[in-house]
């Protein structure tokens, strides 16, 4: 798939040019090279999207590491951060009633992030920004942040709980999973990958825990695995929402480059 916006990678900030400046690519580096962009006031970006979850009958369970990788290509396109590999797993428990689906223990997701993000500040960097694509993530993101801040690592990341203003005007129904802003935005991401005459309606009362498929069963029923009205997405509305989007994490980061570093305990 040829993502929107996608930069020719490895390609940094050069003195004097006069063209956007370009992230890095970490994965395409050797080591030595790796050890001269891997300074202290760079700021590490780590995108984070399940590769397998469901994302009801009209997405695949691909959705949100597809979401992940374009975001990541647009922030290579537009600013000289170092960009890690994408993390492909993180705690998703509420799907795991439906095929393929796959979730870490909350703590496991929790240190994993520590340990990648420990692993690249021993290097030098202390500003790690995540490119975060879930909801249930926001957990183990926040501890977390909070464990690094002890070791003067601060970390930040994408929070789609707090709704931008571009998506409560445009929004005509409510819900959160494959619903019509999500399905919206990657009719504009990746529209090959929606099929829109498999979507459907299903927003049934939210109950605490995760989207059940037993009618009578603990949490949210949901058949389809979807949670909103996904049959009412559009291309421009998924257009609005996702360049809104872009500029955000483009300006968490530079306030993030901007930010005081935690006190080291």
């Amino acid at each position: 798939m040829v993502l929107i916006g996608a930069p020719c990678v490895g390609q940094a900030r050069v003195k004097g040019a006069t063209s956007k400046p370009r992230g890095i690519l970490l994965e395409n580096l050797s080591w030595d090279v790796a050890e001269r962009v891997l300074t202290p006031d760079q700021v590490v970006v780590i995108a984070l999207g399940a590769q397998s979850k469901e994302h009801g009958l009209h997405l695949p369970l691909n959705n949100d590491w597809l979401m992940a990788e374009y975001f990541k290509n647009r922030v290579l396109a537009n600013d000289a951060v170092v960009v890690a590999p994408t993390i492909n797993y993180s705690y998703y428990p509420a799907f795991l009633e439906f095929s393929g689906s796959t979730s870490l223990k909350s703590d496991v997701a929790r240190d994993m992030m520590e340990d990648i993000v420990q692993s690249l500040a021993h290097y030098g960097p202390r500003r790690f920004y995540v490119i975060n694509t879930g909801i249930s993530t926001l957990k183990p993101l926040a501890q977390a942040a909070t464990d690094l801040a002890e070791k003067g690592i601060l970390l930040r990341y994408l929070d789609f709980t707090k709704e931008v203003p571009i998506e409560k005007k445009l929004r005509r129904s409510g819900g959160t999973h494959a619903d019509e802003v999500e399905t919206s935005m990657m009719l504009y991401i990746a529209p090959e990958v929606v099929h829109m005459e498999k979507a459907k309606r299903d927003f049934n009362a939210n109950q605490p825990g995760g989207l059940t498929r037993d009618p009578t069963g603990k949490g949210t029923y949901s058949p389809t695995g979807a949670w909103g009205d996904p049959t009412l997405a559009s291309r421009e509305e998924g257009h609005a929402i996702v360049e809104r989007t872009v500029q955000r994490i483009l300006g968490e980061i530079e306030e993030l480059r901007r930010a005081s570093l935690p006190a080291q305990h």
